[in-house]
């Protein structure tokens, strides 16, 4: 029941941008970071934000499938609990085609399983939001929302389009979780 939640959760809350309006007063204060680059492993699909918006979004039949393949317990060789949603491959921005895997990090190295693939997360400067604590369809949509006004924001850095990354903890409840969203900045 747990994991059926989960993935209708996030299919409700699988954008990169949300269209829906943020009042100045809601943004979220970004942290700076410097990230070292790591490997993930997971599965993976080609989508952008228009099929997301739609009811053709890839990313939450992505999600139901890790769960119902139980494909966390298909990568080897993780480093933590953790799973990763990157965003990745950009043809340009956040208008245009991108890369969604879903998966874990590995030791470096590792060889993907058949039917996933491996991903270099590089190393750079990363804008760090966190998200409220609450029901994933809520607080994840909102977290984008915020990371997307705040880039339209006079004076913001500009996104690198290289990989941008979720964190969720595997054991998380749906009903009241949280999220770390690291977007790479130039």
């Amino acid at each position: 029941m747990k994991n059926t939640f989960l993935v209708l959760s996030l299919a409700l809350c699988a954008s990169v941008v949300s269209n829906c309006p943020v009042r100045a007063a809601d943004t979220v204060t970004p942290k700076a970071t410097d990230q070292q680059g790591f490997e993930v492993i997971g599965i993976e699909a080609r989508t952008n934000n228009v099929k997301e918006n739609s009811d053709g979004g890839m990313i939450p039949q992505m999600w139901q499938r890790f769960y119902m393949e139980g494909t966390i317990d298909q990568i080897p060789a993780k480093v933590d609990n953790s799973i990763i949603a990157v965003y990745t491959d950009y043809v340009n921005d956040a208008n245009g085609d991108y890369t969604y895997i879903l998966g874990a990090k590995v030791k470096a190295g590792t060889k993907p399983p058949a039917g996933m693939v491996a991903k270099q997360i590089p190393t750079g400067k990363y804008l760090e939001f966190a998200s409220e604590q609450g029901a994933l369809p809520l607080v994840v949509p909102k977290v984008w929302r915020h990371i997307a006004e705040y880039f339209l924001a006079a004076g913001a850095p500009a996104r690198a389009y290289k990989a941008d990354y979720e964190v969720y903890d595997a054991a998380m409840d749906p009903n009241d979780a949280s999220t770390h969203v690291f977007v790479g900045v130039k």
